[in-house]
């Protein structure tokens, strides 16, 4: 038999291998899906179960808190609406003084929470067989409660008439605090009222110290060298206007370069030379003057002494009826029309050889040398003042009428206001611009107290409208009379001032800040210790 060519065997050869291989590959296609199939099962076996584990721990956790508080027909729910009135009544029950009742509502609720207490814990929820004893008991005292009228309408009711009367009482003690506060603020301490009469005394007693202390004025020339540090207090307090003085001349680096002028009234005039002619004060010089010495000081001049011969001012400020009692007592102050305190704006009078003086309150304490005061560039202004304005309430809306056409034509209501207690005066400015007839401008027409109420400060803002340039505050720190005040700014600051009632010779001074004070007191003093001042 003849073979057949070599051309027609290979390609048989060549089919046989390419089946064979295709067999085996879709063998292992297969077995790869099998055990991929397999494994994917029991993942998501263990996954459902695991979920459903899940699933039913959180049925179990909220059972008592969602299913049962969401549910509208359950006991649970049911209980602790009733809890939640109940304590309501418990509170009115003790307003109303039916302790009685009070104290049964107390007790089933106690009852009821521990039935919601033993649910909880168990994990179980309350059924109706076990807490219907429970939700009875609690629905008839609330029954009782609304029979007592304790329904919300009627507490509604006695609650506002409730909330009146509290206000109405606390309205009434608010306005006797004021009073009361004022009368303590403007009272003589019996110490202080003791050592001026004793000084009073003495002066007239002793007609050598009278001579001395007169010839010691007359001859002193201090008093007008312009190129001395010259500062002044209107004051009829002598300890106060001493521990000022006292605490300059300490903190100062060259006391004998000050000069105080103090001016006072007629009644302190004798005590306040007395105390200042026989007490030295590290080689400051003092000058003691009266107001009523200065002739030009009159009605027909002044406008504060001109309204205190007005019947409706005089009884508006000592009559004490008046006004229906709208306005408050501070208001009506009779220090306000007192001349020690209108003095400042006649400051170049009082003093017309000096060119530049520093004003001082007599409530305050001096804690740095104050020299450099004198050597600072008021820029053409008339009066150098620490602003006050980084507190709100201290703009000019604060204190003045801005309802009057007047005041809000002329004046900016967010202008920055300042304070009086520690000003640098220059007082050639001053007469160049002829200031103190703006303040008479001012003050009259005034008269009818439709543009401001209170005090000096309102009539100063307006006089020194846009001559007034502003200080370091470090220069003057207020407060310490009525509020808290940061104790950094206390350990920095030059001037102390204790505006306010709260001042540290009175009884109703502020604890904390009375040492500022008292340091610069001499309790060792003989005349402090026989009129026990402390």
């Amino acid at each position: 038999m003849r073979r057949r060519p070599v051309d027609f065997r290979r390609p048989v050869r060549r089919r046989l291998s390419n089946v064979v291989w295709w067999t085996l590959c879709g063998i292992v296609v297969l077995l790869f899906i099998v055990i991929f199939s397999k494994e994917s099962q029991i993942e998501s076996k263990h996954s459902i179960s695991k979920q459903n584990s899940i699933r039913q721990e959180k049925v179990i956790e909220g059972l008592n808190v969602t299913e049962e508080m969401l549910s509208p027909n359950s006991v649970t729910r049911q209980l602790s609406d009733q809890i939640s009135l109940a304590k309501a009544f418990v509170v009115i029950a003790k307003e109303s003084n039916n302790l009685q009742f009070a104290w049964e509502l107390s007790a089933q609720i106690r009852n009821s929470q521990v039935l919601l207490s033993s649910a909880a814990t168990r994990r179980v929820p309350l059924t109706t067989r076990e807490s219907d004893t429970a939700i009875r008991d609690m629905a008839l005292l609330l029954f009782q409660g609304q029979q007592l009228h304790y329904d919300s309408a009627t507490m509604i009711m006695k609650l506002k008439a409730k909330i009146q009367g509290l206000e109405e009482q606390m309205s009434s003690v608010t306005e006797k605090s004021s009073k009361y506060g004022q009368i303590a603020a403007e009272e003589v301490p019996k110490g202080l009222y003791c050592i001026g009469i004793r000084l009073t005394t003495e002066w007239f007693r002793n007609l050598s110290l009278q001579r001395k202390i007169k010839e010691r004025m007359q001859m002193e020339a201090k008093l007008k060298d312009n190129s001395l540090n010259h500062f002044c207090v209107f004051s009829d307090n002598i300890v106060a206007t001493s521990v000022v003085i006292n605490s300059t001349s300490i903190s100062s680096k060259n006391p004998d370069r000050v000069v105080f002028h103090i001016v006072t009234d007629e009644i302190n005039y004798a005590a306040m030379t007395a105390w200042f002619g026989t007490n030295q004060f590290k080689g400051v010089t003092v000058e003691v003057q009266k107001f009523e010495d200065f002739k030009w000081l009159n009605a027909s001049y002044v406008p504060v002494l001109k309204q205190l011969q007005d019947a409706e001012t005089q009884s508006y400020y000592f009559s004490g009826h008046h006004d229906d009692e709208k306005t408050p007592i501070k208001f009506r102050n009779p220090k306000y029309l007192s001349m020690l305190n209108h003095l400042r704006f006649y400051i170049p009078e009082v003093f017309p050889a000096l060119k530049k003086i520093v004003f001082l309150d007599d409530d305050v304490v001096v804690q740095k040398d104050l020299s450099a005061l004198f050597s600072i560039d008021l820029n053409g202004n008339v009066n150098g003042a620490v602003e006050t304005c980084m507190e709100t309430f201290h703009r000019y809306h604060k204190y003045l009428n801005y309802s009057h056409p007047l005041i809000r034509e002329h004046f900016d209501p967010d202008a920055c206001g300042w304070a009086f207690g520690m000003n640098v005066f220059d007082l050639v400015e001053w007469r160049k611009r002829n200031v103190t007839s703006i303040y008479h401008y001012w003050q009259e027409k005034n008269v009818d107290r439709t543009l401001w109420k209170l005090g000096t400060l309102p009539p100063g803002l307006l006089t020194f409208y846009g001559l007034t340039e502003p200080l370091d505050p470090t220069w003057h720190v207020l407060g310490l009379g009525y509020t808290n005040v940061d104790p950094h700014l206390i350990e920095k600051g030059a001037v102390l001032h204790f505006n306010g009632n709260s001042k540290p010779w009175l009884k109703i001074g502020m604890e904390k800040y009375k040492p500022l004070w008292e340091k610069f007191v001499d309790y060792s003093h003989p005349l402090l210790q026989q009129c026990n001042f402390h």
